[in-house]
């Protein structure tokens, strides 16, 4: 089941490419950004996703990672996407991140290399399909290849959450006094959050605001991901002239 293998987006990548086979770059290097290439119906795609738990060859649970963007990963992801771009492969992007890394020596450097990410998405012209697998919150989606920076066609599955932050977060801000006053503060929360989640955060919601383009069951991403590139195959984009950028 694909949706079991969404945390380790190796794995459901190699079970989403022909033949189970994944080639991933930079292993080694910010492991929580996966970058490398599958096959899909014959062709190849570069991929970017984000991982929040690693298996080894057994099997077994080797490694667990937030579901956030790092400096190292987004300039990872940067450079493959360029390289991409450069020789006209065509992008995947599976999408689970809630937020940025917070620490100090990512945030001295996570604002120059998120832009360079967002850029590198946002200049590539070619065909770029994006997946949300798990979470996709704020700013740190929009940087994952969103509608918003250019992505061709955006896929959800049933049980994404996208939105601006994690609900839970948001109803603590948004009913902090009737929180204060309740005599049971977690059930409040609780309620507060599903109905928040349900009406802001759930797939159907965002598919609803043109976040999304289609909602899709986990099972179905290989044939609807190979559709998409078999559409975009012919895609061509006017820009004005220009030397180069500048992020």
């Amino acid at each position: 089941d694909l949706a079991n293998c969404a945390a380790d987006a190796a794995l459901a990548l190699s079970r989403i490419s022909d033949g189970n086979f994944f080639m991933e770059v930079k292993s080694a290097f910010a492991p929580s950004m996966v970058t490398g290439f599958i096959r899909l119906n014959g062709n190849t795609v570069g991929c970017v996703a984000n991982r929040s738990v690693s298996y080894d060859e057994n099997g077994e649970k080797a490694a667990e990672y937030d579901a956030v963007l790092t400096a190292d990963g987004c300039k990872k992801a940067a450079e493959f996407v360029s390289f991409c771009d450069a020789f006209n492969i065509p992008l995947l992007t599976l999408v689970n991140v809630k937020g940025y890394k917070a620490c100090k020596c990512t945030e001295r450097r996570i604002a120059k290399n998120a832009g360079r990410l967002t850029y590198a998405f946002a200049n590539a012209s070619v065909p770029k399909v994006t997946v949300v697998t798990g979470e996709a919150f704020g700013t740190a989606y929009l940087t994952m290849n969103s509608k918003s920076i250019g992505a061709d066609m955006v896929y959800a599955w049933p049980t994404a959450v996208i939105g601006t932050m994690d609900p839970e977060q948001a109803v603590k801000i948004m009913y902090a006094d009737e929180i204060a006053k309740a005599d049971d503060s977690l059930k409040l929360i609780a309620e507060k959050a599903n109905e928040y989640r349900e009406l802001q955060s759930s797939a159907v919601s965002a598919a609803k605001r043109g976040y999304v383009d289609d909602i899709i069951e986990a099972c179905d991403t290989r044939k609807r991901v190979i559709a998409a590139f078999e559409m975009l195959f012919t895609k061509r984009e006017d820009r004005p002239d220009r030397k180069h950028g500048t992020v």
